[in-house]
């Protein structure tokens, strides 16, 4: 049986947005998803990205994107919203029952939320990507019982949220991307109530190579020669908004930076 952390591509079509859709249906087909890779070559990793502040008008709501199949806010199946010590910064353990914490080089994800291009204070943000191994807590075989690499955290005073974690790996059909959703407040992000928008952020081909060149994260190589970020089936029709700002190195860490104007 095909591990289910392995199936992401096919996963994430039957959960495409609209636009998305709209996009395949008009562009290129599904066999382009596989194509060649973007050419580059790896970097210290001391600061890649476009920055969000250039990418595009800070009253333009960044792009909607997929949930995918991996959520966990209750839309498709588990529900960590709800539950006590979902509130958080560090991402990388477990809470509750589970008990494991998740591996891999450092980094620590920066969003900065807008509204009308002010800060979005009080604004609620839940985060969520795969780890080392391309899996997904509380879905991946092995990994159902834990929930780590996901949390809630409320924007501050400058409409910034900081969550401490490991770089994703690269899984079959997709670009290494972190999720996120944006509530208008944390009792609305711990009710799983309304959102008010759904993205991802992109990483930077420089730095994944650069992380996926250590040790354990000999799959993602594979898996990120076999896409780029311009036939990915959610970056491919635009990633300039959502392609994060990462400093730092291998040894001490990084940080990806991204603005959010929702």
């Amino acid at each position: 049986m095909t591990p289910i952390h392995d199936r992401g591509l096919t996963f994430d079509l039957a959960t495409l947005t609209r636009r998305k859709a709209l996009s395949l249906l008009g562009g290129v087909g599904l066999a382009s998803l596989a194509a060649c890779s973007d050419s580059g070559s790896p970097s210290s990793g001391a600061s890649s990205g476009t920055s969000s502040a250039s990418a595009g008008s800070c009253s333009d709501p960044i792009p909607q994107e997929t949930a995918g199949p991996y959520p966990g806010d209750g839309s498709n199946g588990p529900n960590v919203l709800t539950q006590s010590g979902i509130v958080r910064s560090d991402i990388r353990t477990s809470f509750g029952t589970g008990s494991r914490t998740a591996e891999g080089v450092p980094l620590t994800i920066t969003l900065t939320v807008q509204r009308g291009c002010a800060p979005y204070v009080g604004a609620a943000v839940y985060l969520w990507h795969c780890d080392i191994d391309g899996r997904y807590s509380m879905y991946s075989e092995g990994v159902t019982s834990e929930n780590y690499l996901r949390g809630v955290q409320e924007a501050d005073g400058a409409g910034v949220v900081t969550f401490t974690s490991i770089f994703p790996a690269a899984y079959s059909g997709r670009w290494p991307h972190i999720h996120f959703e944006v509530y208008p407040s944390l009792a609305e992000a711990t009710r799983a109530g309304t959102k008010i928008t759904t993205s991802q952020l992109a990483l930077p081909e420089d730095v994944c190579k650069t992380v996926y060149g250590t040790a354990g994260y000999v799959q993602s190589v594979r898996n990120m020669s076999r896409t780029s970020l311009s036939n990915d089936m959610v970056f491919r029709d635009g990633h300039d908004e959502q392609l994060a700002t990462v400093t730092g190195s291998v040894t001490s860490g990084y940080t990806a930076s991204l603005t959010v104007p929702v």
